[in-house]
């Protein structure tokens, strides 16, 4: 792993968003809103296909290059009197943030949109994150899509499927919000989505398809119709049959909770198994209704994700706002999966200084202790992180380990569980299933 050879230089905006490096002051990170320099093990250079934005109405905060000591920078330093902002990078998937960016909100500064926010320097001409790659797979690197060929190849599907809605909806998702899932299926490769529930039951504060009205804005439209299990098989069966380490996975960004629409998905699956053994039938989800689980794993479904903020009932339910389920359902869920011997993966949301903090890894422990998931995603929280700590009632005092010896401490803890960032192909020949090598 590279590692520069001293802390890089705070990086800024000035009020028109134009990115520059400030030498005076080091970069400094934030976990949950207590700052620290970074150390040279924390950084690797900022991952190829990552994004970097301007914070509005957020001052950055940078390190004392002797002391580090953290210092608030209050005026562009470039230009007497101009505003200036915090920078923050928005990182290519596959990768987990150590610190978030290090900033002080003005009054009145507008809700962040739903994006991660990591610290970001400046050293030797390109720009460093602390952060680790947690996943090897490269199925949603930037490298790994030519424009053109995602173009073409969607637009000949979209034209060869012109009666299937489902398609149909993906195309939208390939070509305008740049989907890597879609973009996969499209290419015919790897995991493709499926997604088919307009509705939900959880009111997440962070849902990136559906916001209520002044908040921030949704990354992406919703679906507004439910696919039916032949759209769905349709479009299954031929990528289930021929793509590498081929996954499908129903709950998407761009829906609503997958379990409300159980009906058409076990049907769905009955069709796709009846026509092909191949693959890896996955279920992304809040895993709010285990009977409607069990139904789908009785049916044919080889895995599922539960997506958490938290493993402490309280901040669960701040986040997740349930309606007509409980989180004594969501671990029930997951205790139905390994009965039947499926997988179960935790989509698992990650924010420094909360999900390191030690009630939540206390919380963690306890969970897999008693439910035995077998793989945990190492997703950053797509969230304003001061709205976040503020939903959830975080104490900022409450003691941390860090994120790097949080996740020494918790392979350490269970050395038979496995760490990625995304949904694992299965290998078919056996049950339960294990993960195929990459």
């Amino acid at each position: 792993m590279i590692h520069p050879p001293q802390i890089p230089a705070l990086v800024i905006a000035d009020d028109q968003g134009n990115i520059s490096d400030f030498p005076d002051l080091d970069m400094a990170g934030m976990s949950a809103g207590n700052f620290t320099r970074p150390v040279l093990e924390d950084l690797i250079p900022l991952p190829e296909g990552s994004e970097l934005f301007a914070l509005p109405m957020r001052l950055p905060i940078g390190c004392d290059k002797e002391t580090g000591e953290p210092l608030l920078l209050e005026e562009y330093p470039y230009e007497e009197g101009a505003a200036v902002q915090a920078v923050a990078a928005f990182m290519a998937p596959a990768h987990t943030a150590i610190f978030n960016t290090a900033y002080q909100s003005l009054p009145d500064a507008p809700t962040l949109p739903l994006f991660a926010y990591t610290a970001v320097g400046w050293y030797d001409n390109q720009f460093w994150v602390p952060a680790f790659r947690s996943d090897k797979d490269i199925r949603q690197d930037s490298a790994q899509y030519s424009q053109d060929t995602v173009a073409r190849k969607t637009k000949a599907q979209l034209k060869l499927h012109t009666d299937n809605r489902l398609i149909q909806h993906l195309g939208k998702c390939c070509l305008t919000y740049g989907c890597p899932a879609a973009r996969n299926y499209f290419l015919g490769r790897w995991e493709a989505p499926l997604p088919t529930s307009p509705e939900c039951n959880a009111r997440c504060v962070g849902c990136i398809s559906l916001q209520e009205s002044g908040c921030c804005p949704s990354t992406q439209d919703r679906i507004n119709f439910v696919p039916s299990p032949k759209e769905i098989s349709q479009m299954a069966v031929p990528h289930l049959n021929t793509a590498e380490r081929s996954i499908v996975s129903f709950g998407q960004g761009c829906e609503g909770e997958p379990l409300l629409q159980a009906g058409v998905i076990e049907q769905a699956i009955r069709l796709m198994r009846k026509a092909t053994n191949a693959g890896t039938i996955n279920l992304n989800t809040n895993a709010s209704l285990p009977d409607k689980v069990q139904r789908l794993a009785d049916a044919g479904l080889d895995s599922i994700r539960i997506s958490l903020n938290s493993l402490q009932e309280e901040k669960y339910n701040f986040y997740y706002r349930p309606k007509g389920y409980h989180f004594n359902d969501v671990k029930q869920s997951a205790r139905v999966m390994k009965d039947a011997g499926r997988f179960v993966s935790l989509n698992y949301f990650i924010l420094p200084g909360f999900t390191d903090s030690e009630p939540e890894f206390e919380a963690l422990c306890k969970f897999i202790h008693e439910y035995s998931p077998d793989f945990i995603q190492l997703r950053n929280l797509n969230m304003d992180p001061e709205w976040y700590l503020s939903t959830i009632n975080h104490n900022s005092t409450v003691s941390t380990i860090g994120i790097l010896k949080w996740y020494a401490a918790l392979k350490n803890e269970f050395p038979s569980l496995r760490y990625g960032y995304f949904n694992p192909a299965l290998d078919s020949s056996s049950a339960p299933r294990t993960m195929l090598p990459f």
